[in-house]
């Protein structure tokens, strides 16, 4: 499912914050939602995304997050995974405020 994919890597809260999420931004990706705040077993998620970029060697990843501080362990957890990871993929970061509005969408 996620061979050769670009991933989208995604707060759980980003898709009610921003109301046009489906549109702009899952077209031609595939999704994995996650929270850093709520879930546990970080180091898992960690190790899963790292070997999604090993495994199934996926092409790019999106990450998208809140302006909230919990919001930025989700792309410290996929950081630590590209880090750990013997591919190099392209990162980007979109930081959707609280308002449902983008404030950065970047390649890391």
């Amino acid at each position: 499912y996620f061979k050769n994919c670009d991933l989208l890597v995604a707060a759980d809260c980003t898709a009610y914050a921003y109301g046009n999420f489906h549109e702009s931004f899952i077209k031609g990706k595939k999704l994995v939602i996650a929270c850093p705040k709520l879930d546990e077993g970080i180091d898992i998620y960690i190790e899963k995304i790292r070997q999604l970029i090993e495994i199934s060697k996926v092409n790019t990843i999106t990450v998208i997050i809140m302006e909230v501080p919990c919001c930025n362990g989700l792309f410290q957890i996929v950081k630590k995974a590209v880090v750990k990871s013997n591919r190099k993929v392209p990162l980007k970061l979109i930081i959707i405020s609280i308002e449902g509005n983008i404030l950065k969408d970047e390649w890391i």
